[in-house]
């Protein structure tokens, strides 16, 4: 199991001690302890569907012997009255579970079908669609794991697995210069071998960066169209580019039209409504 599988299982069971606790006394108290019954999870709202996997797991985790037959997969479009998977067990398995499984697949399936509106308004174009580090605390694995479902590209997992010199780095190293060559030196030291992007909020900025390198993508910052059109001029295909700073819906695609590599958009995992779904018996 590697790192990534471990967190989502220790996700999972922090999830169930902080739902369940001493016990699920609504469901101990009125379902006898060996009655058994079938639910399914119904659609309620058009999307993408993100979490079946991670519902399966959840079953398993709250009791192994629950039937999973999965009708829909991960990142199929769905629709109202789809039913994504039945499940048959223990009816008190059921409800423990009914929540968890609610939560986590509603948030991901609204990621992931946001995602997806982003990527669809870039069709045609290079200009792939990033997701950032404005994640809820705790849940980015399986928030990023959404983007992913939704046609999205993950963007460094957190601060350990790619160097990000943004602008308060530069300003606290004391130049773009300095920030450069010092990331560089310390990365040497280390042996780590970790791609380094930098922020340029400006056009002097960007050719201070040009004049230093050792980089491997520039981030440019809240530019304006014209300014950023001019900037991949500059960088000539030296470097991957990304685009960041505020891009929505009605802008994605002029922004992407700019030749830029990528693009990151942080509402897609902070400001998103979740799917509407629900675990009915039948």
């Amino acid at each position: 199991m590697n790192n990534h599988q471990t967190l989502v299982e220790e996700l999972i069971e922090l999830s169930i001690r902080e739902d369940i606790g001493n016990g699920d006394y609504t469901s101990l108290a009125c379902i006898p302890e060996n009655a058994t019954g079938k639910a399914q999870l119904l659609v309620k709202e058009r999307g993408i569907i993100a979490g079946v996997d991670l519902a399966k797991t959840i079953f398993d985790k709250i009791d192994n012997h629950i039937q999973f037959m999965p009708l829909i997969s991960d990142g199929s479009h769905i629709n109202p009255g789809d039913i994504v998977f039945k499940i048959e067990g223990k009816s008190q398995s059921i409800l423990k579970a009914e929540r968890l499984v609610l939560n986590f697949m509603q948030r991901m399936s609204g990621i992931a079908t946001k995602t997806n509106r982003y990527v669809s308004l870039l069709e045609g174009l290079k200009t792939k669609v990033l997701d950032t580090r404005k994640t809820t605390p705790g849940n980015r694995l399986i928030e990023k794991m959404a983007v992913k479902i939704g046609g999205g590209y993950n963007h460094r997992m957190g601060l350990y697995d790619m160097i990000m010199i943004k602008d308060n780095h530069i300003d606290f190293a004391g130049g773009i210069e300095q920030a450069i060559h010092k990331t560089v030196e310390y990365l040497n030291s280390k042996n780590l071998s970790l791609q380094i992007e930098i922020e340029a909020r400006n056009l002097g900025e960007l050719n201070q960066i040009l004049n230093v390198g050792k980089i491997n993508r520039i981030m440019l910052d809240n530019f304006s169209f014209e300014d950023l059109r001019e900037a991949i001029k500059l960088i000539d295909g030296k470097y991957e580019t990304e685009a960041s700073g505020g891009i929505n819906e009605n802008t994605i695609r002029a922004y992407a039209e700019c030749g830029v590599d990528y693009i990151s958009v942080g509402a897609l995992t902070h400001q998103i409504n979740s799917l509407d779904l629900s675990l009915k018996a039948y």
